[in-house]
């Protein structure tokens, strides 16, 4: 339990793993100017507040994620549905357009493209 302490991100992924979001949310917020500048900190900030149904927060996590490493795929995948839940359609466009730069095989972004393309 010691070793949980002294990897704050261990002990936040915990929290996520055992539905305490909130606990997760009151950590990450603690912890933030600290791992500001860490990707994988980012990302797992993104998904506590994905899950919660907060996409407004959510949004500049994966922002930042997407800023520390964009090769990233699943980091994309995250903040285009971040998008959609927000209703921010060419955002999540350029999203698709991202992963299937990387992904070119990627048929879910493909696929989601053509349909908001065609909205």
């Amino acid at each position: 339990m010691v070793g949980l302490f002294k990897h704050p991100k261990r002990r936040l992924k915990k929290l996520l793993k055992d539905g305490e979001y909130d606990e997760a949310v009151k950590l990450g917020k603690s912890l933030e100017s600290e791992y500001s500048d860490d990707h994988d900190f980012m990302f797992i900030m993104g998904s506590v507040f994905s899950i919660v149904d907060d996409p407004k927060m959510a949004l500049p996590y994966f922002e930042k994620a997407y800023q520390l490493d964009s090769d990233d795929v699943e980091t994309l995948i995250l903040k285009t549905n971040v998008h959609l839940a927000l209703e921010q359609k060419d955002e999540a466009i350029q999203c698709c357009k991202l992963i299937i730069q990387l992904q070119p095989k990627n048929t879910e972004a493909q696929d989601l493209l053509e349909e908001l393309e065609s909205i």
